[in-house]
């Protein structure tokens, strides 16, 4: 208005039409001024950013048309250099919102995003730490709850999306922290070695500053499975420590001091551009864009993809791209209005509207769950398909329609998918093969489709996909078998598809997380010492014994199997000549409650009416071990002891009978 006055005094008057611009542009400043005060520590960083570059681009259009009115006006009056106009062209590019485009289209595809992009859409909203990851990743998981409530699928699916952006950001950050040691080790928080773990209601351990910091924030829900916590009880896990504290000393690592690392909130790994260690949530306003987001369209960007957006774009004239489309929606601020509390507080308040996602833009037209049903219909047909590219785009679609949305579950099982996907887990195609029984494993997380999938043939299938899948699709396919082993029906039918021996293979050449799934499903199923017997033949005891390396993090699951397998004389002689009985004493001394408690229940079958063996398990001193268990066990633990204990008494006044 200032600029206005000089050629009003100069009875220049200033058309309408330059008013109305002048009132706009003030109008988009105003609105960003009002985002920038607004935001809050736990906002989504990600929508946020969307929200503000939606309106820097708004005001960019702005200020070019009120340059292009002014140049209108006499020279002497007000002359806009062409510096400062170009120099507004460049801001609010939209290249965050492109390559988040690019990004879901990519992962619509189920093409892995390569860590540059990682690094460029996490540096560019500000995520600078793991922690600030895992933050969003709750906010998200959130918000996304709230559409699925209101039945707005196209929000919901543009979070989903988002949602799994910031999974893959933690999954790269977790594999280059986690590359030289176990990962069970690792606190989920801070991804460094642990020195004081503790374990809060829903099972997870983290390291104690930490998740003490977490819970400050006022976040109550796990950061790894992301479950509401009723309380913030944390409790020591002696075992971990213990566990971590030998390998440091094997392996000659010292282990970070935490409060050092949570003060410095060490930035996300290879992030370029001018943030600091010091930057975090607590201490950063705002997210911070560099210079990167003022020029330049995105380098390297391929043709195909390009033209693949660009029709998406065109459905719509008025659509200038797919997130600022959706994001030019939201009329209202991100942040709760003044006074406002939110209920939870983890949840960011309502009044924050983006929504949709261009792969859900054909939902927001045609309706929701009818567009899913079709797409789904078609992926069916696509499976039936001669050509096997058709069925491993079908396949791998299918895989992340299954991943996330439970609700998506049952409509995909509603079409008939799972008769398609059982079939395909007979396909010589080993990446056909590996997405169908993901396909399945994810869909047997949902109860109601959990009949479905045992009536439809599925164990011998899965059995099949043990024995001849590559690693991947043994793991899944073990996931699946534990998922659905809860119905007795279920687990004959399992051992009539002979999955016991597989299973024991893979106890024995599987990843950490295979080998524990399979100890699981043994559990499940090695009910009879006929099924028992099997399990010692094909060597599953050694394979047990060798799980029970601390480095390994597989030692409690172990237990329980040993201790279930114990009483059959075949695994008892295995235990001892293969080393089980010092390991099992260590457990009692070191481990965690479940894990003690099962420790002394193997080692109380295997001396139960044998000297031989209480003379063993004597020697390797668990004497001590097993009197303090009877003082702080859980009450199963304090029973194996105690009959421990009576029978090594026994055992002394018969030797005293004796002499």
């Amino acid at each position: 208005m200032p600029l206005l006055d000089n050629p009003v005094v100069s009875d220049v008057s200033p058309s309408e039409l330059l008013n109305n611009s002048f009132e706009e542009l003030s109008q988009y400043v105003d609105e960003l001024r009002e985002q920038f005060e607004s935001w809050q520590p736990l906002s989504s960083r990600i929508l946020y950013v969307l929200r503000i570059e939606s309106l820097a681009s708004k005001m960019r259009e702005s200020s070019l048309e009120v340059f292009q009115l002014l140049k209108h006006l006499p020279a002497d009056l007000v002359s806009p250099s062409e510096d400062c106009i170009e120099l507004v062209k460049l801001v609010g590019r939209e290249e965050v919102s492109y390559t988040i485009d690019l990004a879901l289209i990519d992962q619509r595809k189920g093409v892995e995003l390569t860590p540059e992009v990682l690094v460029k859409i996490a540096e560019s909203v500000g995520l600078r730490s793991n922690q600030d990851i895992l933050i969003e990743g709750v906010v998200l998981t959130n918000l996304k709850e709230d559409a699925n409530l209101v039945k707005d699928n196209t929000r919901a699916g543009f979070i989903k999306g988002l949602i799994y952006l910031t999974k893959q950001m933690h999954d790269y950050l977790a594999k280059i922290e986690q590359s030289q040691s176990p990962s069970d080790f690792f606190c989920p928080l801070s991804l460094q070695l642990m020195t004081d773990p503790v374990t809060v209601t829903s099972g997870q351990t983290y390291e104690r500053a930490f998740i003490e910091k977490w819970f400050d924030m006022g976040l109550m829900v796990c950061p790894k499975t992301r479950h509401a916590l009723s309380q913030t009880t944390l409790t020591p896990n002696f075992t971990v420590k213990a566990f971590i504290a030998n390998w440091c000393e094997s392996n000659n690592v010292n282990p970070p001091d935490p409060l050092e690392l949570i003060h410095s909130n060490q930035p996300f790994p290879l992030l370029v551009g001018s943030c600091s260690a010091d930057d975090s949530r607590d201490s950063l306003p705002l997210p911070v864009m560099d210079d990167t987001l003022k020029c330049n369209h995105i380098e390297s960007v391929d043709a195909s993809k390009c033209e693949e957006l660009h029709q998406v774009l065109t459905r719509s004239a008025s659509a200038p791209g797919i997130v600022s489309k959706v994001v030019s929606k939201a009329n209202t601020s991100i942040s709760q209005a003044p006074g406002e509390t939110v209920p939870q507080p983890w949840i960011i308040p309502a009044t924050m509207k983006e929504t949709g996602s261009s792969s859900n833009m054909e939902a927001e037209e045609t309706g929701g769950s009818s567009s899913m049903e079709v797409e789904v219909k078609k992926l069916i047909q696509d499976l039936k398909s001669s050509s096997l590219d058709a069925q491993r785009e079908a396949t791998a679609q299918l895989r992340l329609l299954t991943k996330d949305i439970p609700d998506d579950r049952t409509v995909i099982a509603r079409c008939g998918a799972i008769a398609a996907l059982v079939n395909k887990l007979y396909s010589m195609d080993k990446m056909i093969q590996a997405e169908a029984v993901t396909c399945l494993l994810n869909l047997s997380l949902d109860d109601s489709n959990k009949t479905v999938i045992a009536y439809s043939g599925v164990f011998k299938p899965l059995v099949h996909v043990l024995k001849t899948g590559n690693m991947e699709a043994k793991e899944n396919s073990t996931r699946a078998l534990v998922s659905l082993s809860k119905a007795e029906e279920n687990r004959t039918k399992m051992l009539q598809a002979g999955a016991i021996e597989p299973l024991v293979r893979l106890m024995g050449n599987g990843s950490p997380r295979g080998k524990k799934d399979a100890a699981t499903a043994l559990t499940n199923l090695a009910t009879r010492n006929r099924e028992k017997e099997m399990v010692i033949r094909g060597g599953g005891v050694r394979y047990l014994i060798q799980m029970m390396n601390p480095a390994a993090g597989t030692v409690e699951r172990a237990v329980v199997v040993l201790a279930n397998l114990a009483n059959v004389p075949e695994a008892k002689i295995a235990i001892r000549d293969g080393g089980g009985i010092p390991l099992l004493v260590d457990v009692v001394e070191l481990g965690s409650p479940r894990g003690q408690e099962n420790a002394a229940a193997a080692l109380c079958v295997l001396c139960m009416d044998s000297s031989r063996f209480c003379n063993i398990v004597i020697r390797e001193g668990a004497i001590p071990p097993l009197v303090a268990l009877t003082r702080s066990g859980t009450t199963r633990a304090k029973e194996k002891a105690k009959s421990l204990l009576k029978y090594f008494e026994a055992l002394k006044q018969e030797n005293q009978r004796r002499n």
